[in-house]
């Protein structure tokens, strides 16, 4: 039986997709939640509309994506943090924290989209990667400092 997808399902597919499913499964599990309709000629044009609309909805958050990425390339960030002995901080540098500096520049970026290979809790040099999009993810220098305390 062929359906049309409502809403995304895991394992089987996203909003818009027409997918060929056993019937018991579609009567019994897709139906009754809402999460598809049965295949009909109306149907099959707005299927094919969501998915044109989806289309371009991706295009546009790549081409937002790219644009923060410009501004991101190159980019070294400094943040202040104590520190103690051997170059070690005092707590550690997160995402949140990352975040919070690049908003300081007027870079809005999500902290969730920050991925650091571990947490920063040391002076020096260290790379973030800001995954802005499937395809799109600039490296972030990141340059820690010791604060200057009394």
């Amino acid at each position: 039986m062929k359906v049309i997808l409502r809403q995304d399902v895991p394992n089987l597919g996203q909003v818009g997709e027409v997918k060929e499913v056993k019937e018991g499964y579609a009567r019994n599990y897709l139906f009754p939640r809402k999460l598809a309709e049965e295949l009909t000629p109306g149907r099959l044009k707005e299927a094919q509309r969501l998915s044109e609309k989806r289309a371009q909805k991706e295009q546009r958050d790549k081409e937002t994506a790219e644009g923060t990425a410009g501004k991101l390339n190159g980019l070294t960030l400094t943040l202040l943090a104590r520190g103690g002995e051997k170059g070690r901080l005092f707590g550690s540098i997160t995402a949140a924290d990352i975040a919070a500096a690049l908003q300081e520049q007027g870079i809005q970026v999500d902290k969730r989209k920050i991925e650091l290979s571990q947490p920063i809790k040391a002076l020096g040099t260290h790379q973030a990667v800001v995954k802005l999009h499937a395809e799109v993810a600039p490296v972030l220098e990141i340059v820690v400092e010791e604060e200057k305390g009394d």
